[in-house]
């Protein structure tokens, strides 16, 4: 009877192995234990549990990023008059629109993942749609095809993660990548004739108001230098002037103490201003003696002296 024994002590030693768990690095061990669930989460490596039956662990992938595509798939066949990520604009055109949602599993929060895994994708796509429709709903065409993959890439992050908070899914929305904001194709080319119309025109504008710019500078500048030379032109005639003032009243006061001792001063004072005079314009030309001007019958001035200058 021994080997039965031992058979029964091998049959409860494999039994009791069934509660070895190995956990992979990036994972989470959710414990449910009679079916009830347990609050302790397993971590990576070996962890011992109850046997087969009393305890069951599953395995979640914390650290996989997921995606979920949502919105306008090309290749769908589902033969709708409007698909799926196909939206109506605030001015009434049809655009579509396609991103991608990546998302990973919420730390502390595997046990709502695991339960609601299945139905994960399938509400993270009715969420995104909902979001894209309400945002796109209250812009123009225009402005969804030039601001859409800039300006609804935070939006649909934001308010897709609020609008699934409810179900308790246990997921983090990492990024919502818009992949394609685009006009139905039996209309494509006439908004690619309009939006290369709008490009031009945006062109020429942007060159003409660099043009004005540029002309506007050069105005500054001018208007600058204008009055850099207008200021340092009355500097310098404000100087002379006040030069001019100043001999004027030191001779004034030298006429004033000179005619004192001598009633020819103004007369003198004549004399040598003229004599200046004079002598600035024979240097300059504008005068000349008169000597060529003396022939055998005395001065002959049938032209007149002075010289041109």
């Amino acid at each position: 009877m021994r080997w039965w024994w031992l058979v029964l002590a091998v049959l409860l030693g494999g039994y009791a192995l069934t509660g070895v768990v190995q956990i992979r690095p990036g994972e989470r061990g959710v414990v449910r234990r009679f079916g009830r669930l347990l609050s302790h989460r397993l971590g990576p490596g070996l962890a011992f549990q109850l046997p087969w039956g009393v305890d069951r662990v599953d395995r979640v992938a914390v650290d996989r990023v997921q995606s979920v595509t949502v919105g306008y798939q090309e290749d769908d066949t589902s033969g709708e008059t409007m698909p799926a990520g196909q939206l109506l604009t605030g001015d009434h055109n049809l655009v579509n629109v396609q991103a991608v949602l990546t998302y990973k599993v919420r730390p502390h929060e595997e046990a709502d993942y695991l339960f609601q895994a299945d139905r994960v994708d399938a509400l993270l796509t009715r969420a995104g749609e909902a979001v894209m429709a309400q945002w796109v709903a209250g812009r123009t065409v225009d402005d969804v095809l030039l601001n859409g993959k800039n300006e609804l890439r935070p939006v649909l992050k934001e308010q897709t993660q609020a609008w699934i908070e409810p179900y308790r899914l246990g997921v983090q929305i990492l990024d919502a990548r818009v992949a394609l904001i685009a006009p139905p194709d039996d209309v494509k080319a006439d908004f690619d004739s309009v939006a290369l119309a709008q490009t031009r025109n945006t062109t020429l504008r942007h060159t003409a108001e660099q043009n004005v710019a540029r002309d506007l500078r050069m105005a500054e500048a001018e208007v600058y230098r204008l009055e850099q030379e207008t200021a340092a032109y009355v500097h310098t005639r404000k100087l002379l002037a006040q030069q001019d003032a100043d001999r004027f009243l030191k001779r004034l006061r030298q006429y004033e103490i000179g005619r004192k001792d001598n009633p020819y001063y103004l007369r003198q004072i004549w004399e040598e201003e003229r004599s200046k005079l004079f002598a600035r314009l024979k240097q300059n030309g504008q005068i000349d003696l008169l000597d060529h001007h003396l022939g055998a019958n005395g001065l002959d001035l049938i032209t007149t002296p002075q010289k041109q200058p």
